[in-house]
């Protein structure tokens, strides 16, 4: 599997991490990959399989969120003719496709508890069975999986076994956040704007101006490397003016005329934005504004509803992963527990 998509960065944490899972890539253990959504797992998982002694060998992609719980196993293991409704030829699973290489699986968080103990006994034994197949099928695969989560609090909730969670982190990888390796922020953006220029046809590369650069500089970047390529080809094309770029839009849903999210009473549902630039004067509320003289309440409802607003929108940019969110917002975890209680949220993180 060959990528355009190279691994960039000099910032120290950055290097660590990398160094880390270059030292596992020689010994043939499962490793587990850590990090936030768009801090490039996949790519470090590509790394490990290259630097191994199996990179002339399969390298399987799996993503288990990807797929309805009823069919995850069927593709995790394969499955014979007529094992279920549908199923109107043998096919062999990821591991079977993976034998001899790396079977790398995304959003390992996902898998159900069925899964999880089928996906132990081929880690253990090496071993799979197809559904519907009643003889066990060797193969010899290694196992790198990724994760936007922390896995021992889904042990702790029963969501994730303990057993199959300490075969498969013998290494350890997690990847930091963009906002924990700043001095990689220029470097990246020059990289994803330069060849973006060039697809664009242009002659030279301009580079960002003094505003665009500190502007990205002092963003959080929720998204991570992701949004930043997202934000810097977006400024590249819209680009017109000629000279060094100096304009960049991190939101592109901020008008002053997109919906707004209709409230819920539970939770579940929440929308996924809150607004992150001022309204126009005449949508900031669906309500005429209350005079001072009304009393105190009204702020305290007002205050209530952009907090509630706020939880809501980090949720959603991290991809309901509490302990994300609760560094986003500059939180311990058990403050945004508390806050998420306060305002019924909780059911919008199941």
């Amino acid at each position: 599997m060959q990528r355009k998509t190279q691994v960039i960065g000099q910032s120290g944490a950055f290097l660590d991490a990398l160094e880390r899972a270059s030292r596992a890539a020689a010994l043939d253990r499962p490793v587990l990959v850590i990090g936030e959504r768009g801090t490039g797992k996949e790519l470090v998982a590509e790394r490990l399989h290259h630097l191994s002694p199996r990179w002339d060998q399969p390298l399987v992609v799996m993503n288990c969120a990807a797929l309805p719980e009823t069919l995850i196993e069927a593709e995790l293991f394969g499955h014979e003719a007529g094992a279920f409704t549908g199923a109107t030829k043998a096919r062999a699973g990821r591991f079977e496709e993976a034998d001899g290489g790396t079977l790398f699986l995304d959003e390992l968080g996902t898998l159900s508890m069925g899964a999880q103990e089928r996906l132990l006994r081929a880690v253990e034994y090496g071993e799979v069975t197809r559904i519907g197949a009643s003889r066990p099928i060797q193969v010899d695969v290694r196992i790198v999986a990724a994760t936007n989560e922390h896995l021992p609090d889904k042990v702790d909730r029963h969501e994730f076994r303990a057993d199959l969670l300490d075969r498969l982190s013998f290494e350890v990888v997690t990847l930091p956040p963009l906002r924990a390796r700043r001095s990689d922020i220029a470097v990246l953006a020059d990289h994803f704007g330069r060849r973006m220029a060039a697809e664009m046809g242009w002659d030279a590369w301009p580079g960002f101006g003094p505003a665009a650069a500190q502007s990205m500089q002092d963003y959080r970047w929720p998204g991570n490397v992701r949004e930043l390529r997202n934000v810097v080809e977006r400024a590249v094309y819209r680009w017109e003016k000629g000279g060094a770029i100096d304009a960049v839009e991190f939101d592109p849903f901020q008008s002053p005329y997109r919906p707004r999210s209709a409230p819920t009473g539970t939770g579940a549902g929440v929308a996924a934005s809150a607004p992150t630039a001022p309204l126009a004067e005449e949508d900031r509320d669906d309500e005429p504004v209350v005079a001072c003289e009304e009393g105190p309440s009204d702020f305290k409802a007002r205050v209530a509803r952009f907090e509630r607003e706020l939880l809501a929108s980090a949720l959603a940019e991290n991809r309901f992963n509490q302990r994300a969110t609760a560094d986003a917002l500059g939180l311990s975890y058990d403050q945004l527990r508390h806050a998420l209680r306060r305002h019924d949220l909780i059911g919008a993180t199941a």
